[in-house]
């Protein structure tokens, strides 16, 4: 299912949005984006080997910081961010399904496809959770190999010389290229979904971190493949003009008119199967920090299952952040939120667990580094090409923190009054 997640989000969302900070290098953006991925990993992967769970994110944090405001804001942070890769590939649909009318451009019809397909994947979920993992892995084996067939056809007519391969390297700095790398890592950020389902797989002592390798591997290759074929046919101008469905665009020049729609059914079928399968994995870690007490919890009147209420609370709010925000805006808050829940993550192990797992320091403070230096570069390219978003993420994470603060205190003064009473 992370493999799902990660392939529907990466190339259809984000291939435009790295190429316009990358400039010509941007397939070498992926493959930083892999090893930075590949580093943090190591994190999650020792930890779900000591402690295999369905825990996944959250039982990480609580065992490395405690049931206290950090680990219970930094779980938030992360279903957020995977709130928000809802609300960014449901866009993405949108887009990819409204190309072949010349009406991607049309803002009240992006918000309502990309709500419909929110909706969408809301039915499915509520309709049976058992079918979910099962769809999304063949999904995932559908579009795996219809992007490769794309990718390949693309090269095959286009060739290495033209498009943006031609332009010389002109990035704006380097600060542009480590910023692209963001985007590049929230496009493997689907590997943390597979730390969920410790308590599932076989001999997950050593099966966890293998699946999340070979996912890693999986995506960067494909992510390599589809960079190339959409250099090779467009432009970088051309790329940024069509950012938001660059597969779409780079299919015409190279494929024809079949090529095109052939790329627009399997963009539309790898955005679908990528939103039912996160709003899966959204809903089920929500309802796990609830049975953990880590996040507060209203039915609101409704009745049924915290996990359905919890289904019903992801769509509301990826559906407001697909109709209030564009792509780039929506990506850029993702990035944010997930890099800061990362780097907390990677803190977390080297102070507290880093012996008790077997972790080496050295790894541990090069990935912490390393999303630090992202972060940093894409702060300040965010902050010179749109800062307000800068605003809209650091005015999340602080409300998270102070949210989850005074909630968990709260309930530390009820169960003390509680324990007074008996």
């Amino acid at each position: 299912m992370g493999t799902g997640v990660m392939i529907g989000a990466g190339i259809f969302a984000l291939t435009g949005q790295i190429a316009e900070l990358a400039g010509p290098l941007f397939p070498l953006s992926f493959v930083a984006g892999a090893v930075v991925t590949a580093l943090a990993a190591y994190s999650y992967i020792k930890m779900s080997n000591a402690w295999p769970s369905s825990g996944g994110i959250a039982m990480i944090l609580q065992k490395a910081y405690g049931p206290g405001t950090v680990a219970a804001s930094a779980s938030l942070l992360m279903a957020l961010s995977m709130v928000i890769n809802e609300s960014l590939v449901a866009r993405t649909f949108a887009t990819y399904a409204l190309r072949p009318f010349g009406l991607e451009e049309n803002t009240l019809l992006l918000s309502v496809g990309a709500v419909v397909l929110i909706v969408f994947a809301y039915l499915v979920n509520a309709a049976g959770n058992r079918s979910v993992s099962g769809f999304s892995l063949i999904m995932s084996a559908v579009k795996i190999g219809g992007i490769a067939l794309f990718a390949i056809a693309a090269i095959w007519a286009s060739g290495f010389s033209g498009g943006a391969f031609a332009e010389p390297v002109g990035m704006q700095g380097a600060e542009a290229f480590i910023a692209s790398v963001a985007f590049s890592i929230l496009a493997f950020k689907g590997f943390t979904t597979i730390t969920n389902s410790g308590g599932e797989i076989v001999d997950p002592h050593r099966n966890v971190g293998r699946t999340i390798m070979i996912a890693i591997g999986i995506c960067v290759a494909t992510y390599l493949l589809v960079a190339v074929a959409v250099g090779s046919s467009l432009t970088i101008d051309e790329i940024v003009e069509a950012r938001d469905y660059s597969l779409a665009a780079a299919a015409g020049p190279a494929l024809g008119d079949a090529g095109f729609y052939f790329t627009v059914v399997i963009a539309l079928a790898a955005t679908a199967s990528g939103v039912i399968a996160s709003v899966f994995a959204v809903s089920r870690m929500l309802t796990m920090l609830t049975d953990m007490k880590m996040i507060p919890h209203s039915h609101f009147g409704m009745s049924g299952s915290i996990r359905s209420h919890m289904l019903i609370y992801t769509v509301v709010v990826a559906g407001v952040l697909a109709v209030l925000f564009d792509l780039s805006r929506i990506a850029s808050l993702g990035a944010f939120f997930y890099l800061v829940m990362d780097m907390l993550v990677h803190w977390g192990v080297f102070r507290h667990l880093r012996h008790e797992v077997g972790a080496k320091a050295s790894i541990l403070l090069v990935a912490l580094a390393a999303d630090a230096v992202v972060l940093a570069a894409f702060t300040a390219v965010k902050l010179q090409s749109d800062p307000s978003i800068v605003l809209y993420a650091l005015a999340g994470i602080t409300a998270v923190f102070a949210a989850e603060h005074m909630f968990l205190r709260r309930n530390e003064a009820d169960a003390s009054q509680r324990h007074n009473h008996n």
